[in-house]
């Protein structure tokens, strides 16, 4: 058996179909530059806008944009099937975020085919997506989250318009925030601060998902908390996000030198071990397993509030998860390491799907 053989071979899927394909993207490429070549040997997979699948060579993984990608990949790439999936790969590393790829459709994919992939299984993936099933069994397990008002697009469109302003005004009041239930990146999130800014933000949020959620405007301290493991999982060092303005955006996520973050968050020790607690308790609430960021706010009364998991965090190179890792003294190939070692772990010991 040659040295070669004995590495694992490690898929990375990246792209896909969701507003977050850029950024999973970059994290892909991450992923692939920063994999310990003693141990993997790792393939780039991307996922083109009709959720084909094509092992693409280097020339092609350095493109700007999905656009960019797909527009050679006839020529330049290898078309891989689903079912290939398990002779070509050992693991699948999923690069991807938001939809089709970070909700539960891949992950059931996957356990059909056989192939063990990073991060939560099928029902973990899906409540992490969903902010609004995550809210309620966050809630039911005595984990605050912001008060919420669910508005589906059928009741926007019906006669129960009023009754819905009314709720908003009610239990929520202003000002408020408007976002999509499934999806990330701040895509389509607005704060209103008026009961007439509210028909146009459901309308832009409702070009994203069918349901919307109105939540009160949270003010104190943004802050996200890594969580590594399985049935034991730890909490990395909490970080405080510091937007640019009031919402934050995409670009303060993820542009480098855009958005601050500080790793530790500047809170008492105490405080930080207490966001640490809750990001570990929401994990294992919510059924994660081995990767997650916890995005939180430390109200200015001092409670724990949980905005939403992220079951497939970015992994770009700027990404805080990597900051967090560092402040254990993690590197982001150890990181990475942790990983697919503990993704191999749950899948391993799993009966039926993960």
């Amino acid at each position: 058996m040659t040295e070669e053989s004995k590495k694992l071979r490690i898929g990375i899927i990246m792209g896909g179909v969701s507003s977050e394909r850029e950024v999973s993207l970059e994290s892909g490429r991450n992923l692939f530059s920063k994999m310990n070549r003693n141990e993997y040997e790792p393939i780039p997979i991307f996922m083109d806008s009709r959720c084909s699948l094509w092992e693409i060579p280097i020339k092609l993984l350095m493109r700007n944009s999905t656009v960019d990608v797909e527009t050679d990949l006839a020529e330049e790439a290898k078309r891989i099937r689903y079912e290939e999936i398990k002779d070509r790969v050992d693991l699948v590393c999923i690069g991807l975020h938001g939809k089709y790829g970070e909700d539960g459709c891949l992950q059931g994919l996957l356990e059909l085919l056989g192939v063990p992939y990073t991060g939560s299984g099928v029902l973990g993936s899906a409540l992490g997506m969903d902010k609004l099933a995550s809210r309620k069994v966050l809630a039911l397990s005595g984990i605050d989250v912001p008060a919420t008002v669910a508005v589906s697009k059928e009741e926007w469109t019906s006669e129960e318009r009023n009754g819905i302003l009314e709720s908003i005004r009610n239990r929520i009041g202003f000002p408020c925030v408007v976002k999509p239930t499934r999806e990330g990146c701040s895509t389509a999130v607005k704060k209103v601060v008026s009961l007439e800014g509210i028909p146009d933000a459901l309308g832009s949020a409702f070009e994203w998902d069918n349901t919307v959620l109105v939540e009160e405007f949270l003010t104190g301290m943004e802050v996200t908390c890594g969580v590594l493991g399985n049935e034991r999982p730890q909490a990395l060092t909490p970080s405080e996000t510091i937007p640019t303005t009031e919402i934050l955006s995409l670009e303060d996520k993820f542009l480098y030198g855009q958005g601050e973050n500080k790793t530790p968050a500047r809170l008492p020790e105490e405080k930080l071990k207490e966001i640490q607690d809750v990001a570990v308790k929401a994990f294992i609430a919510l059924g994660l397993k081995v990767y997650s960021r916890i995005d939180m706010f430390v109200r200015e009364d001092g409670r724990v509030a949980v905005l939403e998991p992220n079951s497939l965090p970015g992994m770009t190179p700027s990404t805080v998860l990597f900051h967090q890792a560092a402040a254990s003294g993690i590197s982001q190939a150890d990181l990475i390491g942790k990983v697919l070692r503990f993704s191999l772990e749950a899948h391993a010991r799993k009966k039926g799907p993960l």
